[in-house]
Parts: structure tokens; C-alpha cells; sequence
């Protein structure tokens, strides 16, 4: 039992170090480039590839700004035949959405040993959660996505991890349309199919659902849906000015972060703090004859108390790239909102992207649109 707590402190000990001990070194980390999409090795140095880079881009614009779902981007590459960074031949997946939205090298940092050898004797390589000292390498190469833009996806994939199975992108209203009733989503449907009265509305994806009563909101065409919109739209804009200036204090207050930094602060020290404490209990009990139970118990109190801090700082950091997302986010409102008419006469798909987080369906058939500076308007 020692020689295993003793590995398992090994392991804590050297997680916090380790990065430290990388981020004063000057080397610079390599990576397979055969099968890893944006870069090549040139003269021995990393160097971006503008035409895949150019397809990593899109797949981020797409998740980000679309809103699309990793498999609806899989397949719109798939049918325009973009080759996947295995090659020609191969089918975008999930997998490889998921890996390229994701990985940190995109924003030019590189995380060290995220596989390693279980077994030796079968040369078996495993995801790595800990049982191997991981090191952390920022700035270590040219960035095809900006910082901020990779922590805005990384926000967004959380969001979407609350929703659950429920999100869907397959139409610009999939997942914005709530119902007041069962709190679903409103998805698209198909009356009639195939006759001569065929017509597709949204309705509330719970509508007939057992586990509650029917929700009594009402059914939208894609045409009612539009036009709500855009009277909600353009009585919003009446006084564009002081949206803007609303906006911008909304940003001030998100962009006060101390609150939440010191929360990154103390569970990083109580990390390190309880890290040296194990192996330190680890070493006294290899070195000299203790009582087990009393040292499984100790060991046993410093692991949950490892392990608690380890969680709050998991949650505080979530916390803050949840804030520094939404706080770029309205930055780019802001920007996008100096160029547009007070009058929106013709629908865009960009400016209801960009401008609602979600609508919320009424059973007197009005829609609540909540925009993301926190407006919300009845139509």
C-alpha cells in the first residue's frame, strides 16, 4: 500500500511542478505533422500551412459563429470534398472536429505527455488523466486562432455540454427557441410531407411528451419567426446609442475579474501546499515503521483535500473563461453594432447569430427575445 501511495504522491507532486519547470526552458516542443492538420516543419522549425490553416479556421467559424454542430461541419466538408488531415481518401468524423476544436496547439501552446506507455511490454499507449507529470508550454509556436478565440470556443463547448443531446444546429433556430412551458427546445417539423399541403413549422420538441402535461405554446412558421425578430430588432434599436453605452458597462462589470482570480490563486496554492504534504507523509512512511491505519487515514484526508481543491480550481477557472468569453463576445456586439442600420428590413442570418441568445416561446404566441447585452423584448 505505501509503494502504491507513494507512486500516486510521485505523480500529484510532479503534476504541479512540472510546468513550472517547462515554462523556463527555451526549447521549443515538436509535434507529428503528418497527420496534424494548419502546420509543417520547415528548416526545423514550426511553421503554419496557410492552406490548411485556412480550413482550420472555418471549422472554428463555423462551430463559433454558426453555431453549427461538430457533425453538421463534418458533413459540410465531407460534401465539399475538403481533405481530411489524414489525407485524401478519409472522411471527416466528429472525432476530428472535436480534436481540432480542442487542441491547444491551434493557439500556439503545446500540453506535453498526453498519452503515455501503460505497458511496456505491449508498448500500449493510454490517455494520460494524471498517472504521468504533464508540462505546459505556452507561446511555443505561431497561433493559426487567436487566444481569445479558442477560449470562446472552449466556453461555448460547455455551454452546449449543459444542454445536452438537445442541442442541435441543423437550422439557424435550432436550440435559440425555448418553450416557456417544458423548457425544450422548439425544432423543426414537416406536416403533410409529400401532399400538396405540406408545411414545416417549429414547435416544442416536448409538445407530446408524457413525463408532463402538453404544453399549450403554439406552433411558428420560419416567416413568423423571422418577422418577431425583426420588429423586436428594430424597436431595440430606436435609441442605438444607449445600447451600445449599456453594452459597455455590461462589459466593464464582466471584466472584473479579482474575485474569481483569487479563487485561482488560493486553490493553486492549497494544491501545492497539500502535494508537498503527501509526498512528505509518503517519505516518513517508507522510512521509518508507522501505524498504517493512521497513516491510510491521513493519506486518505490529504487526497479529498487535494482532490476538493483540485475541483474549485477546475470550477473557478471554468467561471472565468465563461466571463472573458461572454465579456469578448459583447465586444464584438459593440464593433458589429456601430455599422448596422437602426432598421432591419431584410432578415440576416448573422445579425440574429450574433445579437440573440435565445427566444422564448409564450402559449399567447409571442416570442421573448433575449438578446445577449441582457434586453428583452415581446413580440
Amino acid at each position: 500500500m505505501a509503494s502504491i501511495a507513494q507512486e500516486e504522491s510521485r505523480s500529484i507532486s510532479q503534476n504541479v511542478t512540472m510546468g513550472k519547470r517547462w515554462g523556463v526552458q527555451n526549447g521549443k516542443v515538436s509535434f507529428a505533422y503528418a497527420s496534424f492538420l494548419g502546420y509543417d516543419k520547415v528548416d526545423g522549425e514550426i511553421v503554419i500551412n496557410p492552406e490548411q490553416a485556412e480550413i482550420v479556421r472555418l471549422i472554428y467559424n463555423k462551430y463559433l459563429m454558426e453555431g453549427k454542430t461538430r457533425k453538421a461541419i463534418a458533413d459540410y466538408l465531407n460534401e465539399n470534398g475538403v481533405p481530411t488531415p489524414s489525407g485524401k481518401g478519409k472522411q471527416w468524423t466528429i472525432n476530428n472536429i472535436d480534436s481540432i476544436l480542442t487542441n491547444e496547439k491551434y493557439k500556439g501552446d503545446a500540453l506535453l505527455q498526453k498519452t503515455y506507455i501503460a505497458d511496456f511490454l505491449e508498448h500500449k499507449s493510454v490517455k494520460n488523466n494524471g498517472e504521468v507529470a504533464q508540462a505546459y508550454v505556452e507561446n511555443n509556436h505561431p497561433a493559426i486562432i487567436s487566444r481569445e478565440d479558442w477560449e470562446l470556443v472552449q466556453a461555448e463547448m460547455k455551454k452546449r455540454e449543459g444542454v445536452g443531446a438537445a442541442y442541435s444546429a441543423n437550422t439557424i433556430f435550432s436550440s435559440r427557441i425555448r418553450c416557456e412551458h417544458c423548457g425544450s427546445f422548439y425544432g423543426r417539423k414537416v406536416w403533410h410531407k409529400g401532399s400538396p399541403h405540406e408545411k414545416q413549422v417549429f414547435q416544442c420538441n416536448g409538445k407530446y411528451d408524457k413525463s408532463h402535461s402538453q404544453c399549450k405554446t403554439p406552433h411558428f412558421t420560419e416567416d413568423e419567426i423571422k418577422q418577431k425578430f425583426m420588429l423586436a430588432y428594430n424597436e431595440a434599436m430606436t435609441d442605438k446609442q444607449r445600447i451600445i453605452n449599456d453594452t459597455k458597462e455590461v462589459i466593464d462589470l464582466l471584466s472584473d475579474t479579482n474575485e474569481i482570480e483569487k479563487r485561482i490563486a488560493d486553490a493553486t496554492t492549497e494544491i501545492e501546499i497539500v502535494a508537498g504534504l503527501v509526498e512528505k507523509l509518503v517519505q516518513e512512511n517508507a522510512s521509518k515503521i508507522q501505524d498504517q491505519d493512521d497513516y491510510e487515514t491521513r493519506y486518505q484526508s490529504l487526497t479529498e483535500r487535494y482532490d476538493k481543491a483540485k475541483d474549485e480550481l477546475e470550477t473557478a477557472n471554468n467561471e472565468l473563461l465563461l466571463k472573458k468569453a461572454r465579456q469578448k463576445n459583447l465586444e464584438a456586439i459593440v464593433t458589429k453594432m456601430k455599422e448596422l442600420d437602426t432598421v432591419l428590413l431584410e432578415w440576416s442570418d448573422e445579425i440574429w447569430l450574433m445579437l440573440i441568445e435565445e427566444a422564448v416561446a409564450h402559449e399567447n404566441g409571442t416570442l421573448t427575445f433575449k438578446f445577449k447585452n441582457g434586453y428583452n423584448i415581446t413580440k
